[in-house]
């Protein structure tokens, strides 16, 4: 009978000049390689959020991985200002670079949900030579219709109190902060023409895209755009009967492809 790796993970506050990020790092009882995988979250997502993904991938990887909470979510400190249209953008230069300082990341494979998926692409290209590989899930490569449809939908529902609840119990009072940063930059006039193609550009790293077939955010186009534009090899998985969150979906189906995609860049 075969035991189940024992994982341990540890919690850090990273201090930034905004503010206090938080960490968590997964450990697995016998690592791989020192490569680890690092988390970017969703636009209301923090590490929490993860669920049991980030255990599950330690341990089928036996990669060290980290997560953290954006500023404003999740654990992190407050952050009093809006988000800047231009948030997708700072994050390689900003609260990511202060972590990679922080926990002395020289190397590293990026995985990110949503937009976060979106950073996780300006980070590989803008560090192409410490980024070994780059993964995307449900990551968005433009503003397209079923974006902002999806989006308008979500807001309505979080007007009813109990799926408002859902958003504080993670966020506790900056959810009304974390839901309008989602909403106003996504809607936004200026948002409409925003584009994934300048940092996709850039990416020289392998890149695997997994995708929903029934995404409420976005179609089809979004993965084929994301492996047309990069410039390292890429593929793409369509997941059937899969929705805008496969890792917690489908978690065992999107960790068998992540380890497979991670096996051949760190073995």
């Amino acid at each position: 009978m075969t035991s189940t790796p024992v994982i341990q993970f540890h919690d850090r506050w990273v201090s930034t000049p905004s503010g206090r990020l938080f960490t968590r790092t997964w450990e697995p009882h016998r690592l791989h390689s020192d490569v680890p995988i690092v988390l970017f979250h969703d636009s209301l997502g923090c590490v929490d959020l993860w669920r049991g993904f980030p255990e599950a991938l330690c341990a089928a990887t036996q990669q060290r991985v980290i997560a953290y909470d954006r500023l404003g979510f999740g654990r992190s400190d407050a952050c009093s200002i809006p988000l800047p249209r231009s948030f997708i953008d700072d994050e390689a230069r900003g609260s990511f670079a202060v972590i990679c300082n922080a926990l002395q990341i020289t190397r590293f494979i990026a995985l990110g949900h949503s937009v976060g998926g979106c950073m996780a692409v300006h980070c590989a290209g803008h560090y192409p030579e410490q980024c070994l590989g780059l993964i995307t899930i449900a990551a968005q490569a433009f503003n397209e219709h079923r974006t902002r449809q999806g989006i308008e939908e979500a807001e309505a529902a979080f007007q009813a109190p109990e799926q408002f609840a859902k958003l504080a119990k993670y966020h506790g009072d900056r959810a009304r902060w974390v839901l309008n940063a989602w909403v106003d930059n996504w809607l936004s006039p200026e948002f409409a023409e925003w584009s994934l193609i300048p940092a996709l550009e850039q990416v020289q790293c392998p890149t695997l895209v997994l995708h929903g077939e029934k995404d409420e955010y976005g179609s089809h186009r979004q993965p084929e755009r994301i492996v047309r534009y990069t410039h390292g090899p890429a593929h793409c998985e369509m997941l059937p009967g899969i929705g805008h969150i496969p890792h917690r979906e489908a978690e065992a189906i999107v960790v068998a492809f992540v380890r497979t995609f991670i096996a051949r860049l760190v073995d």
